[in-house]
């Protein structure tokens, strides 16, 4: 056997687990340089992303019935969800709705693992396919950003550093005011633009600190974001199963992997961070520039190695910094930019592609997929049965509130030997997205509404109204201490809410 192929098997400790790849030993941060991805998936991402802007920049614009399609104002309480308005009084509805995504996602993780992450995360999208590329087009290729960082000041470093930072800060302002937008809705996020600042100080200030994160973050923290940020990265740890398709290097047909050498030419170019040090364009090509013409020199003895020539590319290109060869790890994205670079080096090597693909545990181990699964029908089950729930409780809701109250330490009033009376609060709150005319209106027999004070009949969309009224009833129709009476609120002629209560009376 030739000699280049006795390179002993090392045991996998798995101590890469014990840290992530972007902090050293000493914990200092080991700032990355992923090289650009090229690829059908990397294709396909950036159509996803481009749909993605055009959603994420148009819906703000979307209104039905004068209200933004989507909007959740936290400080003034206010949710807009598909042009239904939700309220404080709808809490209950938020909650479930909160639970049944909950339970999608672990279903959806389940079955898929991280691919949310990969192809719609807002921070994977801006990031990878805006950030990163106006990156590349100022800076170059990884190689020469980090010789750019690694140079002495210059009057050309200045300028691709301050026309860079430049860009990011400029694009971060546009992004963190459509957020803003989604928070305290688009007509606001215009008059701050438009007024004076004295006008809205606050609201600048605001736009501000948002621009300021979000170019922090694309600027600075960037992969750190999904590796120590996000709660998702440690939720997937303890929701996937071998059974979840996920992006997976196959060890069978990969292991034990080897370079493809000829004389003193090799993959073994590359650095350890996947970076080839020669001055030709394409890495992938640089492999075959090497090993490509004298193939018929190199003699791979049966059994001896796999499909990975260990030419580090799947590496280079990933933005977290993790080897996707040594399994499934918390910082991986699933963006697939290792599927793409360990394709393009199959096909160099004249080998099948797929050596890093979509699969699951399972799938690599036996070569067949077991995706619907006891544990998935169960979250299936779980699943349906909340949206089943979530679709009554909204088709069920009404577009007011009503709240009558009796007036607490208050006992019934005789108004005449024949009639007694009690004093009751109400609120009327609006859940529709335009204003409600609205009256109260005694349903039980013999009954009778008197307001106090000036009468409000007209709900502002999203708002409310308070007040106080007696009810009249004969002393005839009372049923003991407490008697059941029933109060619809009527606007244009019909029915949209019923209250029950109680009318004190003195008792038998």
């Amino acid at each position: 056997m030739s000699s280049e192929f006795k390179q002993p098997l090392i045991e996998d400790t798995e101590d890469y687990r014990d840290h992530i790849a972007t902090v050293d030993q000493e914990g200092k941060r080991i700032w990355l340089y992923p090289k650009q991805p090229k690829g059908r998936f990397y294709n396909a991402r950036t159509w996803v992303s481009f749909i993605f802007l055009v959603i994420f920049l148009t819906m703000p614009f979307i209104k039905v019935d004068g209200e933004q399609f989507l909007l959740f104002n936290v400080l003034e309480r206010k949710f807009v969800l598909f042009g239904l308005l939700f309220t404080p009084q709808d809490f209950h509805l938020f909650v479930l709705a909160m639970l049944t995504f909950l339970v999608f996602i672990i279903l959806f993780t389940v079955i898929y693992g991280r691919l949310f992450c990969g192809w719609v995360c807002p921070q994977t999208v801006f990031m990878e396919m805006f950030f990163r590329k106006i990156e590349y087009w100022i800076e170059g290729s990884a190689g020469e950003q980090r010789k750019l960082d690694n140079a002495p000041w210059t009057v050309e470093k200045i300028r691709k550093k301050g026309l860079k930072h430049l860009v990011f800060f400029s694009i971060s302002v546009i992004v963190s005011n459509y957020f803003l937008a989604y928070i305290i809705g688009m007509d606001q996020v215009l008059a701050i633009i438009q007024e004076p600042v004295g006008q809205n100080l606050s609201g600048f200030m605001a736009m501000l600190v948002f621009s300021g994160v979000f170019y922090g973050v694309f600027a600075r923290l960037r992969e750190q974001v999904c590796t120590t940020i996000c709660p998702y990265g440690r939720l997937q740890s303890v929701l996937l199963v071998k059974d979840s398709v996920v992006v997976a290097y196959d060890f069978v047909r990969g292991e034990p992997r080897g370079k493809l050498k000829k004389g003193a030419a090799s993959a073994a170019a590359f650095d350890n961070q996947g970076i080839h040090t020669s001055s030709s364009g394409n890495p992938a090509d640089q492999i075959i520039e090497a090993v490509g013409s004298a193939s018929s020199d190199v003699r791979r003895p049966a059994l001896a190695k796999g499909d990975c020539i260990d030419c580090n590319l799947c590496v280079a290109v990933c933005p977290t910094g993790i080897d996707i060869r040594n399994g499934t790890q918390l910082e991986c994205t699933n963006c697939t930019a290792c599927i793409d670079a360990c394709d393009e080096v199959m096909v160099k090597v004249d080998k099948p592609l797929g050596l890093i693909r979509y699969d699951s545990m399972t799938g690599i181990e036996s070569g067949h997929r077991k995706i619907f699964t006891t544990r998935v029908f169960a979250y299936t089950g779980m699943l349906v049965a909340l949206l089943a729930l979530d679709i009554f409780l909204l088709a069920n809701r009404g577009i007011v509130e009503s709240i009558i109250l009796r007036s607490p330490g208050q006992l019934y009033q005789q108004k005449d030997e024949n009639h007694l009376t009690n004093l009751y609060t109400f609120i009327l709150i609006n859940k529709s997205t335009t204003d409600l005319p609205v009256h109260l209106q005694m349903a039980t027999p013999g009954g009778n509404i008197t307001i106090v004070g000036k009468e409000q009949s007209l709900i502002p969309k999203g708002g409310k109204i308070e007040g106080a009224f007696f009810v009249e009833m004969p002393v005839y129709q009372l049923h003991g201490r407490k008697t059941p009476i029933h109060i619809d609120v009527i606007s244009n002629g019909k029915k949209i809410d019923e209250i029950n209560t109680n009318f004190m009376g003195p008792g038998k």
